[in-house]
Order: structure tokens, then sequence, then C-alpha cells
């Protein structure tokens, strides 16, 4: 009897979209299910970089360095709406890491990776404008380094949307609770965990890309004896507003040896993070501490002339890194390098597990993925998403204002700032949710700020949205715009709304 789906992949995060996305577009059948929403954990709290890590140097992690250095370009050429580059200063902190070892790091971070758009490193002087706005007056040099941004949720949703688009079949809250080999195939049981209902899938293999949850669901699920460690690690952040004016990030350096980004954030804020705690407690409450707080507005004012408090956050968010447990004996120089491990294969359907990794090497961890699974699955073509744009990224990499341009163009009474925010989420695919509309008021109910009824719409017919966290904090980060009770308001309409959808489907 032939299976259901050549692929099940469990896990909705960067790694198990990104797999999706890759195999389907293989030719292979593929189902991947989500117990809550896409990205609705670690792929959504992270520090939101592509970047090759410069701190990993230290840690002699060259080939981690390299391949995620490789990839900045890459990832921004097939998102140019969601990636863009950034150029970061490192102050020379006289009391740390000499200035000869930061110009050295440095020579290998812009010689390691191919880098062919970005900029390279410049010493610049950190005593005048612009740089000086907002430091301490004891920093006078630092290095100018480029790397890139991703808006991470939407990274994984896009990633989603495109292995949709192709043919795979994305189930979001629901729940794999058991995976049994029979035969030459898995029969899996899945779980709705809006309705309850279960129903059974076969697959020839079976990915395991559950983050957090990579050990539980290989013991309690899929029933391994595999022994594998795996070490948890919590980074958090916190949103302050906007520290300096000009659109430069810092990497701070601290005493403990970690380092700390400043990064300009959703106009009127700066990002800060992020902590390596080891983390032992329940997965479903992942929270910063006020350590971690403290930590951060510590590490943060060391720098600036005006000292950061914990009062003066106005956001946090937290997830767990699920780091491969390779012996390190402090969280912050655990490897961040992936490790894939095959169970089965030849004469018993496999299991592949998926311990570690950066959201900046996500696709070429699919593309080692589908190598190991390869014998075992029909694929019909090889490597091929390094060049294949992500839904609304079809533009050049330095088309950004012109397509913001041309959006107000054919929509002229969009502003400029609603333009541009359509732009930075959808890019192309901003003309699909505007539609015909020829005013503001065509977009129907305004929940707030410029968050109109067509994109909440689009957002749950195209993009898996269910609640108001998933629109506020994962498809946007207008979370920090709404106030409490604007976001009631979208919770109310949007269970109205999905029960007429599934009212009308009956």
């Amino acid at each position: 009897m032939a299976a259901d789906y050549d692929l099940l992949i469990i896990g909705g995060g960067i790694n198990g979209t990104g797999i999706a996305r890759d195999a389907v577009g293989r030719g292979a059948t593929v189902m991947l299910v989500e117990m809550g929403d896409l990205a609705g954990a670690t792929s959504s709290a992270s520090t939101k970089l592509i970047h090759g890590g410069l701190r990993y140097l230290e840690y002699y992690e060259f080939d981690l360095v390299r391949k995620a250095l490789k990839e900045r370009e890459v990832l921004w050429r097939m998102a140019p709406h969601i990636a863009w580059p950034l150029r970061f200063i490192l102050p020379h902190h006289k009391d740390l890491r000499p200035a000869w070892l930061l110009r050295l790091g440095l020579f290998l971070y812009d010689h390691l990776g191919g880098r062919k758009l970005l900029p390279a490193t410049k010493t610049v002087r950190l005593d005048q404008a612009p740089f000086s706005q907002g430091l301490k007056q004891l920093f006078h040099k630092g290095f100018e380094y480029s790397d890139c941004w991703v808006d991470d949720a939407r990274l994984v949703v896009l990633n989603a949307r495109d292995a949709a688009d192709r043919g795979a079949d994305i189930k979001t809250r629901t729940k794999c609770v058991s995976a049994r080999r029979d035969g030459e195939h898995w029969t899996a049981v899945l779980r709705n965990l809006s309705t309850g209902e279960e129903s059974t899938v076969t697959a020839k293999a079976i990915v395991n890309a559950a983050g957090p949850w990579v050990a539980d669901m290989l013991t309690g699920v899929v029933g391994s004896n595999n022994t594998s460690r795996i070490r948890l690690v919590k980074g958090s952040h916190i949103i302050v507003p906007r520290l300096f004016e000009h659109d430069r990030c810092f990497i701070f350096q601290n005493g403990d040896g970690r380092i700390v980004f400043a990064i300009p954030y959703e106009t009127d804020f700066t990002l800060v993070g992020t902590t390596d705690v080891d983390f032992t407690d329940d997965l479903g409450k992942v929270e910063i501490s006020k350590d971690e707080i403290d930590y951060l507005c510590k590490a943060v004012s060391e720098y600036l002339e005006k000292p950061v408090t914990p009062a003066d956050v106005v956001h946090t968010y937290s997830g767990v890194r699920p780091l491969y447990d390779d012996g390190a004996k402090d969280a912050k120089a655990a490897t961040r390098d992936y490790v894939l491990e095959l169970d089965g294969g030849a004469e018993t359907p496999a299991v592949l597990s998926v311990f570690g990794g950066k959201i900046t090497t996500y696709r070429k961890l699919a593309e080692q993925v589908l190598a190991k699974l390869e014998p075992f699955l029909p694929f019909k073509r090889g490597v091929w998403t390094a060049y294949a744009p992500l839904p609304g990224g079809d533009f050049k990499v330095t088309g950004f204002d012109e397509q913001v341009a041309a959006l107000q163009k054919d929509y002229p009474f969009l502003p400029a700032v609603f333009a541009t925010r359509l732009t930075r989420l959808y890019g192309t695919d901003a003309r699909f949710i505007l539609g015909e509309a020829a005013s503001l008021d065509d977009l129907g109910k305004c929940f707030g700020y410029n968050l109109y009824e067509a994109e909440v719409k689009w957002l749950i017919s195209r993009e898996w949205a269910r609640s108001a966290a998933d629109v506020l904090w994962r498809r946007t980060k207008l979370g920090l715009r709404l106030s409490r009770e604007e976001a009631a308001d979208l919770e109310t309409y949007m269970t109205g709304y999905l029960a007429e959808q599934t009212g009308a489907a009956a």
C-alpha cells in the first residue's frame, strides 16, 4: 500500500518549513504539522539577524561562520522585502579585547564568506557625529562591518506559503501524538488541538524538527532509544524606546565575554539582546527573568551616556534554543551548528532529527537533511532554493524604495508609512491584499494604527493566522502599536470571522 506522503515533518519553525519547501519543490509529497502557530516558539524569538556570528570565531567555529556568511546574500536575494543589509558599530573597549584582535576577527569575517554585495569593514571615529550620539565620551574608535536583518517569523511563514503553493499540506495547531513503524512506512496519529479530532496518516520518512521538543518527540512519540543529548539555552530580548537617531546598530562587548546588540527596531524602538541561560523549566512558559532584564540594561548602559533601566522596557520576548550538547561548560560556548541524526533507512522507515541550528543557515540545513533522505524518497530534481524568491520577494535587492513608490502610485490613498509597512511585510503580494481598493474605507474596519480588515483576512486565509497574537506579534509587529482594547477587538473579530468561515465550509 502506498504511503499518504513521502515525508511527514514535525515542527513548524524555520527548519521544518524550510525542509518542507525544499522537499516539495523536488517533487516529494509533504505534510508538515505544528502543534501551535508557525514560528510560535524559538523561530520568532531570535535577534532577527542573518549573520555569520562574529563571536563564534573565538571558539574556532570557522566552518559554521563560513557557512553562515555565505548565506547572508543568498537570503537577501530570496526575500528583499523582509531582509536587508545593516551596518554594525563595534566600539573598541580598552579593558576588553585588544584592537588588533578585533581587526583580525573582522578581516576574517570579511573574507570567509564570499561577500559580493555587502560593504567591507572600516574604522570609524566614535567621538564624531553621527556615532557620538548617545555614546559615552570615553569611546573614541570603533569598527563598522556588515551583516543582514530578517523578520524571522515572516521568513518562516513565507517558507510555509511557498511550500503550500507547491503542494505541501501545512497543518497548524495539529500535534503528532504517536508514530510507529509499520512495514515500509510510518503510521502517525495526528490530533487537531482546536477540535480534539484525531486522524491517521502514513509516510515513508519523518523529519523531527520539533526544536526544543526534539528529544521529547524522539523518545515519547517516535519511541526511539536515541541517547543524544540536547542543551536548552534561553535567549531573551528587551525592546525600549529608540536610543539613537542614526541607522547603525551597535554590538557591545561585555566583561563576561558575551556580546549584546542594540538594533534600530520598528522605526521608534531599539531591540537589545540577547542572553544565554541554561533552561530546565516548562517549555510552555518561556519568559525573561528580572536578572536577564537587569543584565541587558547594565550591558548597554556600560556604553551609553544615558543609562537604560528596567522602567524603559516596553516589551520583552524569550526563546529556547535547542542546541546539541557538545559538553561546553558555559551556555555561551555551546556550539550553534546543527547536528542531523538519521535512525533507520534501507530496510526500516527513517526518522531524521534536527538538533541545533541558526536561522541564517536554515536553507543549507534543509539541503543537508534531504541529502541524507535522498536514498529513500522519490526526488525529481536537485538543489534549487538558492535562486528562487520567496513569496513577494520577486524584485531586485536594491529595489525596495521603488516598490514602495510604485505601490503609492497605484494606490495614492496610502500614506507613506502604511505603504512602507505593507511592502516590508508582503513585498509584491501587497497588491493582492489591497486588490481594487480606491480608498482606505475600501479596506474595511481599522483595528488600530494602520491594520485594516483586508490585511487580517489575508493573514487568516493565506498565512494560517488564527488569533490576535498570531497577527500582532508574528505576522506583523503591531503589538507594539495597538492598545489592549484594540487587540481584544481584533481577537473578537477573528473569532467571529473564523466561525463564519467554518460554518460556510460545513
